[in-house]
């Protein structure tokens, strides 16, 4: 009988949402599990995976009963989430039930893979709970370990983190799969292993807009990555952590930028079998989907061959969004682009590293992907560290000139791995002390000070900025046209929504 690998998504939602979480949000596939869980099952291991968003358990002891009843001897929690403070977020539901799983069963070795666990490795091998921690990807670690009896010859374990005599010790360097081995080691998705009521994704929703702000057809719904990794290196995110490979603990994701590709023969294959499958609405989850042409034009001219009718959206920086490609992508069924505008300010935008911006006009490109007929999902950031009230004010009368068809607001994090994160440590400005206190929607939510304002500060232009934007009249109107009356209804619900938080005195 093959060893049994069980791969754990926890829940951390309600303390992430609050009551966004029993509607509005998402519940995704768990890409990076259903990743691994064919990586190793292609090496002849049997996964499984318990997706506790997807399929909730009672309470703790009946998720940890779950767990330990796979006849699993590792428990692998994989914690990356999508979006770019997931990974630290996830903490909150996995150290609970990891601690729960380890009191009832303290034979079963618990593994943490994700972008937190990257980019603070000593911290997290230093829970009790927790036996081995990878600093990347770990899908090469993950098959060195699964060869060992844990305990033996740990140190030739590629970016492996454990404990030895109670101190954290190290494995081999770290090593990632490279391009041209991609589709040979990790080849494709694990869809088969996902929990289900009837047929294939349908305990999975679509994120509410993308679905036009309305309740029905948002399931089945699919989150895919035809690419890893972003060649850019912000400084807000810490995306390219789960790249690194060096144990140096000053390690930031700037450092290990560089994207890698599945083939497009191999990508097909997997929109083949959930379209086949009936899913029609997917989020294509690459950092940058519109970067290289040498990969997305096949895939989307594959798309249209096929006869393929998907309700896609896919990231875009303002500067990588080529004018002679949004046909093609409109016609591939690329409905919804998601583009990092961030900040309005000269200033702010060159100092977060964005690149390019300086040469790109925003209204412009904005106005080139309404004309193609794709609807735009504006990202934009408050509380940077050269932030001011003027110049948040820059940015929120930007997003409302745009009026995009929907709008994400931050405050800006200090995430755990990103060089704001290094910024921030080094300056001795204050950071979160509690995973909650990283997520953006929660109670607990704690974003960073400025050079001349407070966190709190930041946080209360942020929230009054989300509902000046969800009702202003321009905006409503556009939904109105374009997706319909129960669209703006909806809409106006959703904004009644006050999310409570402590440093506001809530």
């Amino acid at each position: 009988m093959s060893k049994v690998v069980t791969f754990v998504i926890p829940s951390s939602a309600a303390q992430a949402y609050q009551a966004l979480a029993n509607k509005y949000s998402a519940i995704e596939p768990p890409t990076w599990a259903l990743l691994l869980a064919n990586a190793v099952r292609k090496e002849g291991y049997d996964p499984c995976i318990l997706d506790f968003d997807a399929d909730p358990s009672p309470d703790l002891e009946h998720a940890a009963h779950r767990i330990f009843s796979t006849n699993t001897d590792i428990a692998v929690f994989v914690l990356y989430g999508q979006n770019p403070n997931s990974g630290t977020t996830m903490m909150i539901g996995a150290s609970i039930l990891a601690a729960q799983l380890k009191l009832i069963r303290p034979s079963i070795k618990i593994v943490f893979i994700g972008s937190h666990a990257s980019a603070l490795p000593y911290d997290v091998i230093g829970l009790p709970y927790v036996d081995f921690v990878f600093i990347n990807e770990g899908v090469y670690g993950l098959l060195d370990l699964l060869q060992t009896n844990y305990v033996d010859h740990l140190d030739k374990v590629r970016g492996l983190v454990y404990k030895k005599h109670g101190f954290a010790a190290t494995g081999a360097p770290g090593e990632l799969v490279k391009t041209e081995d991609m589709d040979r080691v990790m080849p494709g998705y694990a869809w088969d292993l996902l929990p289900k009521k009837t047929k294939l994704l349908d305990k999975y929703r679509a994120h509410y807009w993308h679905n036009y702000f309305k309740d029905d057809g948002r399931t089945p719904f699919a989150a895919i990555s035809t690419s890893l990794g972003c060649s850019f290196g912000c400084n807000f995110c810490m995306i390219n952590i789960v790249n690194r490979t060096s144990y140096e603990q000053e390690t930031v994701s700037s450092d290990s930028r560089g994207m890698r590709f599945w083939s497009p023969e191999l990508m097909l294959k997997e929109f083949e079998y959930l379209y086949e499958n009936g899913v029609r609405t997917v989020r294509l989850t690459d950092e940058m989907f519109f970067l290289n042409r040498k990969y997305y034009i096949p895939i989307l001219e594959g798309i249209k061959q096929r006869g393929m009718d998907f309700n896609f959206w896919a990231y875009a920086r303002i500067d990588s969004v080529r004018k002679d490609q949004l046909e093609l992508f409109k016609e591939a069924g690329v409905n919804w682009l998601c583009l990092g505008i961030e900040a309005a300010n000269q200033n702010v935008r060159l100092e977060i590293e964005k690149g390019k911006f300086e040469d790109v006009d925003i209204r412009r490109v904005v106005a080139d992907v309404k004309a193609a007929d794709i609807n735009i999902l504006g990202n934009y950031m408050f509380g940077f560290p050269e932030d001011t009230i003027e110049t948040m004010q820059e940015t929120l009368d930007l997003s409302l000139e745009l009026n995009t068809e929907h709008a994400n607001f931050y405050a800006a994090m200090a995430l755990p791995g990103s060089p704001l994160y290094m910024y921030a440590k080094n300056n001795d400005w204050e950071l979160p002390e509690k995973f909650e206190e990283f997520a953006f929607l929660s109670y607990d939510c704690k974003p960073l000070r400025t050079k001349t304002m407070t966190g709190a500060e930041v946080l209360k232009f942020r929230d009054e900025a989300w509902h000046k934007y969800f009702s202003h009249e321009p905006f409503l109107n556009l939904v109105e046209t374009k997706f319909g009356t129960d669209s703006r209804t909806n809409i106006e619900e959703m904004s009644k929504i006050k999310l409570k938080r402590k440093i506001l005195g809530d």
